[in-house]
């Protein structure tokens, strides 16, 4: 294993290494959704997070079952599960490996989707023309997930960053969240019982796959359009 990437033993989820660094956080393309702004630059520390949405397969591993509405093979992503049940996931994946994981905050997952806070307008590309290439949205899914991996990944290596579900993150949403973020590594920690959901999904338009969209759910909710993947805190 190299030092710039992460095998969990227990799973066999993937974790590819992501140098930090300063970027522009936000609405960079002017695409006028309020909650996108305002632009503002933030830092990020180095991070590991994971190369795939997690999957049915890994789920199971750790849960015993399978919650997805998607039931069509261990590579699909998990779905159907909510920000309370991606937080037992990962407690019980903590102590089963004594390792520690967690949901990635909005900053880094914006970060490392945009292929290390490049501007771009989805994960691996800003042409529309070429989306398809990257991700699974209305336009191309056929009506369902897909397995994770199947288009091409972003400049980090990770896929599935734009499109196939939704992913949970870590951060509470609020509309103004980034008038309240601190430079260096924010997470918005206020009240409210809505969490933040980012990427995109198979049943969405491309604007809302957009690797700054911001859209929310309430902690308990779950649907078969939203999964998660993992942070890996070396």
């Amino acid at each position: 294993m190299s030092a710039k990437d992460y095998t969990c033993l227990v799973t066999g989820m993937e974790f590819v290494f992501v140098k930090g660094g300063c970027y522009q956080m936000g609405d960079t393309f002017d695409d006028k959704y309020e909650d996108e702004t305002p632009v503002h630059e933030v830092y990020v520390d180095d991070f590991y997070i994971g190369k795939y949405e997690v999957t049915q397969g890994q789920w199971t591993k750790i849960m015993g079952s399978n919650p997805a509405h998607f039931k069509c093979g261990d590579n699909y992503p998990v779905e159907t599960v909510s920000w309370n049940d991606a937080m037992e996931f990962i407690n019980q994946l903590n102590a089963k490996t004594g390792m520690k994981y967690r949901l990635p905050s909005e900053a880094k997952w914006e970060y490392a989707a945009r292929s290390g806070g490049k501007k771009e307008k989805w994960a691996g590309t800003s042409d529309g023309a070429r989306l398809d290439d990257y991700a699974w949205h209305s336009g191309n899914s056929d009506g369902k997930t897909h397995p994770v991996g199947e288009k091409l990944p972003n400049g980090l290596g990770l896929f599935d960053m734009s499109g196939n579900v939704w992913e949970w993150v870590d951060d509470v949403y609020d509309e103004d969240a980034y008038s309240k973020h601190s430079h260096d590594n924010p997470i918005y920690t206020g009240d409210g019982e809505n969490r933040v959901i980012r990427g995109g999904c198979w049943s969405r338009h491309p604007v809302y796959i957009r690797c700054y969209n911001r859209r929310f759910n309430s902690a308990g909710y779950r649907s078969y359009n939203i999964g998660f993947r993992l942070e890996y805190v070396k």
